[in-house]
Formats: structure tokens, C-alpha cells, sequence
């Protein structure tokens, strides 16, 4: 689904923020890349989706170079509140993009129903972004995405700003959408429970300039519980494992 080979990003001669980055994700995986506070995880999945050029290297969708953002490519940010249109309404923002392809009418109309029932949202289409809680706002902007089909969807943090017990609820809708809808999922997170919870594999980076310290499988069952998932004793082997390679000591850190 996407290749990623000898990838480097720097924003002038004297800030290289990635260095030589390579790894794929196939198609159906969660993908989670995780590593230290400020070490390009943003600025990596931006050239994931063709909104930066590599300085070096090559990323590829579906055996095709990225140049420019692809087809088949949705992605769900951070901050959700800023990604949405306070003035449209739910239903509005979710068809949105949907406006940009051959789609008639109804059959945008049926999207929309369907991805708001996927993220357990039906009845609120007529609502304002503004009148629901921060989680309903990322559950829209979720459902925004479901509604596009993408081949692959890129979610950089996007739980980061909400509760732990709706962060919880989230992490486990992502999952069940991913089995239903059957697409692929690259995801940034800054933390190592979330990543191996989620995942199929984690990408573990180092610090700036960015490299891949490790791509480590997850081997968890699915489906997987939030409770009975993480007192696994190999759950926490893998969370413990990641832990201490984003901790230790490398060589683009001071002693």
C-alpha cells in the first residue's frame, strides 16, 4: 500500500529533520510511528501525503510516487476543532470532500448517513461542529474520512487533545471501522499504550534528525480490549520494549 525508501526532509542546508527513513506499510495493517517529542513525526507523514517534497528519497501510494496528494488518500489531524467548519453543519463538513468527486446527490447523501452511523453519530448531521464535545468533533472528523473511502488514511495524533476515557472510546472505534470499512492505517501518536494497542506494527524513530530505530510487530489477538488487551504480559513486553528504545541514548543526543 506504501513504500517509503531513503526518505530525507530538511527545511534549509542546516535543519534536516528526517534522514533516510524507510519502511512499508500492506494494505488492511495499522501502522503506528512513534518516537520523541520533536523528532519530524508530523513533518514525516506530511510527506506521506504529498503535502511536502522529499529532499531525498521516494515515497510511493500504491506502487505510484507521491507528488501532490493522491487519490485514495484521506487524513485526520490533531486538531479537530480547526479541520472542521464551524459555520457548515456536521452533516455539511462530512460531504465536503465528497463534493470533488463524481458522486450524485444521493449517493453522497447515503455516505454521509453511513459514516455517521459508523462513528455512532446518526441523528446529529443537522448539528454545528461547535454545539458537540470534543470527541463528537473528532468522531465528525472521522466520518468525514470514512465517507471519502480512502485506500489509506493518515491520523497524526488525533486523539491527543481529548479525555482518556473518550481517548479509550476512540482508539477502539478506529479499530472497528478498520475491520469494517477495510482500509489501511498509518498513525502518529505520542503514546506507546495507544501504538501497541491499536497496531499492527510500530515504527519506533529516533530523535532529530530522524531515523527508524525499530519496526517491531505487535503479535496482539484482535479483537482487542481495552482492559483484558493490556494486563496481556506480552503487551506490556512490547509497550516496555518501544519505551526504551524512544529513551535511550543515541547519538544525536547530548550525554
Amino acid at each position: 500500500m506504501l513504500t517509503v525508501e531513503d526518505l530525507q526532509f530538511a527545511y534549509s542546508p542546516d535543519h534536516t529533520v528526517i534522514e533516510n527513513v524507510t519502511f512499508d506499510v500492506t494494505a488492511g495493517e495499522i501502522v503506528s510511528i512513534v518516537g520523541p517529542s520533536g523528532c519530524g513525526k508530523t513533518t514525516l507523514l506530511k510527506t506521506l501525503a504529498g503535502l511536502l517534497r522529499p529532499t531525498k528519497g521516494a515515497v510511493q501510494f500504491q506502487s505510484q510516487p507521491v507528488r501532490g496528494v493522491p487519490t485514495g488518500l484521506a487524513m485526520v489531524f490533531q486538531e479537530y476543532s480547526r479541520s472542521l467548519l464551524p459555520w457548515s453543519t456536521v452533516a455539511a463538513n462530512i460531504e465536503l470532500p465528497l463534493r470533488y468527486k463524481a458522486i450524485a446527490p444521493p449517493d453522497r447523501a447515503r455516505l454521509v448517513a453511513d459514516s455517521l452511523d459508523a462513528v455512532g453519530l446518526s441523528g446529529f448531521g443537522d448539528r454545528y461542529p461547535w454545539q458537540l464535545s470534543g470527541g463528537m468533533q473528532q468522531r465528525v472528523a472521522i466520518a468525514r474520512a470514512l465517507a471519502y473511502q480512502p485506500k489509506l488514511l493518515l491520523m497524526d495524533e488525533p486523539f491527543a487533545s481529548v479525555d482518556a476515557q473518550t481517548r479509550a472510546d476512540l482508539e477502539d472505534l478506529v479499530a472497528a471501522v478498520r475491520a469494517t470499512f477495510d482500509f489501511t492505517i498509518v498513525f502518529i501518536t505520542h503514546d506507546i499504550d495507544e501504538a501497541v494497542y491499536l497496531s499492527d506494527r510500530v515504527i519506533v524513530l529516533s530523535k532529530s534528525p530522524t531515523t527508524v530505530l525499530a519496526r517491531i510487530a505487535t503479535d496482539l489477538p484482535r479483537p482487542r480490549d481495552q482492559i483484558a488487551t493490556k494486563a496481556l504480559p506480552h503487551f506490556v513486553a512490547k509497550r516496555s520494549e518501544i519505551a526504551r528504545l524512544i529513551r535511550r541514548p543515541t547519538s544525536n543526543s547530548s550525554a
